[in-house]
């Protein structure tokens, strides 16, 4: 840690001053301290004082549940820390999370922080904070605008992240596991399940040749898009052997066994059994047992832990199912596994599509190519009776269900999102998805109270 300066005092009064004011306004202290702070000491965030375990959570999906879950089960057993759960996850976001978590010397008041790190602004965070710990949940394409492309960020990450940080990574992301070759690792599995397939069934595969030889990759078997367990014919490049295992899954008792490097299997429960949240309750679980959380301690924040009902809820009204899933627009492998959820989900069902860019970050300037690296043809399927189209830029997701072979007569639009709704024909139906994007929560609420207006119609004609 660099000597205090002037700067940095004045910088962190500031920022405490700031926040304070924010606070009584009324507003959230998200990001705004820390902009100021680094406004006056670029540094800032290396002088600040630090808490001694430092966990720091990025890649491209998941980042924000397994902070949540981190922090809910660190919160069950006890545990005090710092987070940055209400503030942004870059740069500012994370030093207004140190300013809440030091006293008005900058000395850090509590010994664990867990930080989630947005990957594409790791250029600015880690050459001031190292973490301890650092899960990458998993790397796949992003907005084209400002991601790029997968080696793009995994080049980013492997040259800034710090080589003292030990990197807990998902063994079955070719990608992600291979970043910061340096660095000690721990990688953590799940073994081969039923629904794995011999072939790719999605557009998008992010890695199909060797990046040491340039061979084409042998998949023994894929989970979805380049998800999966390969090696290189030509090299040893390949699959990395993982420390933890998840080789058995009870979906119906909600249950993980773990097969851990020293050869000892130890269970946990699990509150949700789509594929994604699999992976993040095991990265979750892999970095508990590093800072010292016992399996049973473990256990019972697993059992307490709900997903952030942002990202899933499920809820039945007058015997219909309504759905939200967070399919994250400009985001096509988020968009292709809730709309594999859609496909898969029982019952017949009516999806409700609202992926729309035009928020207030992306000044509806993004690039709607991704569209067409994500998965509509699922939502072409015998079970979805309708798919329902709303959002400033409807008529290009129009284009793209068409494109995916929907039949025509089974797609509605409106660009209102509650107009659109009341298009939905719910003779027959068992459960509405509602499929929206992360800025569409209100919009999304506005769908829920429609809808339940016209099952409640439909029940009392």
């Amino acid at each position: 840690m660099s000597k205090k300066t002037l700067k940095f005092y004045i910088a962190l009064w500031g920022a405490k001053a700031g926040s304070i004011i924010l606070k009584l306004l009324g507003r959230n202290a998200t990001y705004f301290p820390g902009k100021f702070a680094l406004s006056i000491c670029p540094n800032f965030i290396e002088m600040i004082g630090k808490s001694k375990t430092i966990i720091g959570v990025t890649g491209t999906n998941g980042k924000t549940t397994v902070c949540n879950m981190i922090e809910d089960t660190l919160r069950e057993n006890n545990y005090k820390f710092i987070d940055n759960k209400y503030g942004s996850n870059i740069d500012s976001g994370i030093a207004t999370t140190l300013i809440s978590g030091v006293n008005l010397t900058g000395k850090a008041k509590k010994d664990i922080a867990v930080l989630e790190i947005d990957e594409r602004s790791v250029s600015k965070v880690f050459p001031y904070l190292t973490p301890t710990y650092l899960i990458c949940t998993n790397l796949f394409r992003d907005s084209l605008m400002r991601n790029a492309h997968t080696e793009f960020i995994a080049g980013v990450l492997t040259k800034y992240i710090p080589k003292q940080t030990k990197l807990i990574v998902n063994a079955d992301d070719l990608i992600c596991s291979n970043i910061a070759p340096d660095n000690e690792k721990i990688y953590f599995s799940i073994d081969k399940l039923e629904t794995d397939t011999e072939k790719c069934n999605n557009i998008v595969r992010d890695i199909i040749v060797c990046p040491k030889c340039n061979t084409k990759l042998e998949y023994e078997y894929y989970r979805y898009h380049h998800i999966g367990k390969a090696h290189c014919p030509n090299c040893d490049f390949g699959t990395p052997k993982a420390d933890y295992i998840a080789n058995k899954i009870d979906i119906d008792k909600k249950k993980m066994t773990i097969l851990q490097k020293d050869e000892t299997q130890e269970e946990y429960d699990i509150p949700n059994t789509n594929i994604i949240n699999m992976y993040n309750m095991l990265a979750v679980i892999v970095l508990l047992k590093q800072i010292g959380l016992t399996q049973e301690q473990i256990n019972n924040g697993l059992k307490k832990l709900k997903i952030v009902e942002t990202r899933y809820s499920e809820e039945e009204y007058e015997g219909i199912k309504i759905v939200t899933h967070l399919a994250k627009g400009m985001n096509p492998i988020a968009c292709s596994r809730a709309f594999e959820y859609a496909k898969t989900t029982d019952g017949n069902k009516i999806a409700i599509v609202l992926v729309d860019d035009l928020h207030e970050d992306a000044k509806g300037t993004e690039n709607i190519a991704w569209q067409y690296d994500t998965d509509f043809e699922f939502l072409n399927d015998d079970t979805i009776k309708q798919v329902i189209i709303a959002g400033p830029r409807y008529l290009d997701t129009i284009v793209r269900i068409r494109m995916a072979g929907v039949p025509e007569e089974k797609i509605a639009y409106e660009k209102n999102e509650v107009e659109a709704t009341a298009k939905a024909n719910l003779e027959g139906i068992d459960k509405v998805v509602i499929l929206h994007d992360l800025y569409s929560i209100e919009e999304t609420e506005r769908i829920k109270n429609k809808l339940k207006e016209m099952i409640k119609e439909k029940e009392t004609k």
